[in-house]
């Protein structure tokens, strides 16, 4: 499904500013915390997709990570899946990422009015996953009301999506047609590093007001959940561990 491309100012506004909080913020109240404990670690992936083409690759015995191609060729959406498994509407990333049905890290696209240098310029990007099939169905239970704007429903989604893993995807290499159009100012505030990010631009192509992504190389990084290891041929590195809340992610919806 295509992501909306033009959004109001004020959704675009708010949108981002969620995006820029602190993990955990946005309607969760703030809960003491406490340093985790033993070896932690993440798996490394690197890949290239071109226009209209994806990636997959498990990255432990039971998750997947992809980039798949939004429609129409406006760019790449992070999902992470459950291996082996039917597919559900929504997917681990998503589910453990809000703002949902918005603005999102999990899109490299020309969605929401990004041009395609305004998604090359905001990298890395991070967001999380749910760590297993129980967590994700906790937070499917409370999407509706999350996108319904129930404030108890956003809190209980923002603490369990604080204590899921971290991903990280940084782009490496872009070829993209350049948009001509007036960057926008909410996407400004997350496109800061666009001239630091390695990319070509395709010369003799008919200009567009938010042009066009051609190619991707990458590299993520997704923080392995405790006790749990990278999938065979896939890097597995040590890293300190993060800072965790005291939120307990088996408490009841």
């Amino acid at each position: 499904m295509r992501l909306k491309s033009v959004v109001s100012g004020q959704w675009l506004a708010a949108s981002v500013v969620m995006l820029l909080m602190p993990a955990g913020m946005g309607g969760a109240q703030s809960k003491a915390t406490k340093p985790e404990t033993g070896d932690c670690r993440q798996a490394v992936i690197e890949g290239d997709v071109k226009a209209g083409q994806g990636f997959e690759q498990e990255f432990t015995p039971d998750l997947k990570f992809l980039l798949e191609p939004l429609a129409q060729g406006s760019g790449w959406i992070v999902r992470v899946l459950p291996v082996g498994q039917p597919r559900g509407v929504h997917d681990y990333a998503e589910l453990a990422t809000p703002p949902y049905r918005s603005v999102t890290a999990l899109a490299v696209s020309t969605d929401f009015s990004f041009r395609a240098q305004d998604a090359v310029g905001w990298n890395p990007r991070r967001f999380r996953y749910a760590q297993d099939a129980m967590t994700a169905k906790r937070l499917e239970g409370l999407y509706q009301g999350v996108v319904g704007n129930d404030a108890a429903a956003s809190s209980r989604a923002a603490e369990i999506s604080t204590e899921q893993p971290e991903g990280e995807l940084q782009i490496l290499n872009a070829v993209m047609v350049p948009g001509t159009a007036n960057q926008w100012q909410m996407a400004a505030a997350v496109a800061l590093h666009f001239e630091n990010t390695p990319h070509e631009v395709v010369q003799g192509v008919q200009p567009s007001q938010l042009g066009k992504l051609e190619e991707l190389q990458f590299r993520v990084k997704l923080e392995l959940a405790p006790g749990v290891r990278a999938a065979r041929n896939v890097t597995e590195e040590k890293i300190p561990c993060a800072v965790r809340s005291t939120v307990a992610t088996n408490q009841p919806l």
